[in-house]
């Protein structure tokens, strides 16, 4: 078993229990370029779909040094929520940047125009939990970059503002 990052010696099995290491990460993000050069090494495990959850996903995300979680955005429907385990974090919003360090946690109610992103401007990888509703009619908002993103049943499309695909 682990516990952080160091890994333990025990007989203990479970039938559902698991390690977010152990769920192979995406790195990356699906940004089309070069809205994703800010995420290019961020590894999120998708410990929500691993455990067969539909109706929110939970991912366990590290972001190296300089990397960010995402675009500045905010959803349509979905709520958000972030748990900072390790390291520290910049948090932007629309009201500006705070600091967010581990233990610390925030959220984003789905509907508000609030735009937000985290930030990793220490020089140590931060770690920290996300969560957040699945809903079909979601869309993302970007009130930084030409950017808008719609679901469907095969992932996200991103368009322009004007709505041309990229």
């Amino acid at each position: 078993m682990r516990v952080g990052r160091e890994i333990i010696m025990s007989d203990t099995t479970t039938k559902h229990g698991f390690h977010p290491i152990d769920v192979k990460p995406r790195i990356g993000s699906g940004y089309p370029a070069p809205y994703n050069q800010g995420a290019l090494t961020r590894r999120k495990h998708a410990l929500g779909d691993r455990a067969g959850l539909s109706q929110f996903g939970v991912n366990y995300t590290i972001l190296p040094p300089g990397q960010q979680s995402a675009l500045r955005h905010w959803h349509s429907h979905e709520d958000e929520f972030v748990f900072v385990l390790e390291g520290e974090l910049a948090l932007i919003t629309d009201e500006g940047e705070e600091t967010l360090s581990a233990g610390m946690c925030a959220g984003f109610p789905g509907g508000v125009p609030n735009g937000h992103q985290l930030i990793n401007r220490s020089g140590a990888e931060a770690v920290f939990v996300e969560i957040g509703s699945r809903i079909a009619e979601d869309e993302g908002n970007y009130p930084d970059d030409d950017l808008h993103a719609r679901k469907t049943d095969n992932g996200h499309v991103f368009t322009r503002k004007n709505g041309d695909v990229y």
